[in-house]
């Protein structure tokens, strides 16, 4: 815990933005940061809206054990839509989202 998935179709460097995120969600939720977890899916194809632009998307989902405020999951979402483009290879025509949720009961690690 925390897991973290990030689907992206939009250029991005994966290792900086595990590295810079990892801090963040340590500060922000008060864990670990040997506790955090990223993985990276890239995305082939995506369509936004009306499919009439080539917009491209990252969305980073943050799964935490339960315990955190609705306050501190907002926060920490709005961290991470912050700090994505900094780790863009290109912004314009990216559609940048976060959620973080609380993991479900049935969550186990070994």
């Amino acid at each position: 815990m925390p897991q973290i998935t990030v689907d992206h179709s939009a250029p991005l460097d994966r290792r900086g933005f595990a590295l810079a995120l990892h801090p963040l969600v340590v500060e922000t939720v008060d864990t670990r940061i040997d506790a955090c977890k990223t993985r990276f899916r890239e995305i082939e194809e995506t369509v936004c809206g009306d499919g009439s632009t080539d917009d491209v998307v990252v969305h980073v989902d943050i799964a935490l054990l339960p315990g955190r405020t609705d306050e501190t999951k907002a926060r920490l979402a709005e961290a991470v839509v912050a700090l994505l483009p900094a780790h863009l290879k290109q912004t314009e025509g990216v559609r940048i989202s976060a959620e973080v949720r609380d993991l479900d009961a049935s969550y186990r690690k070994g």
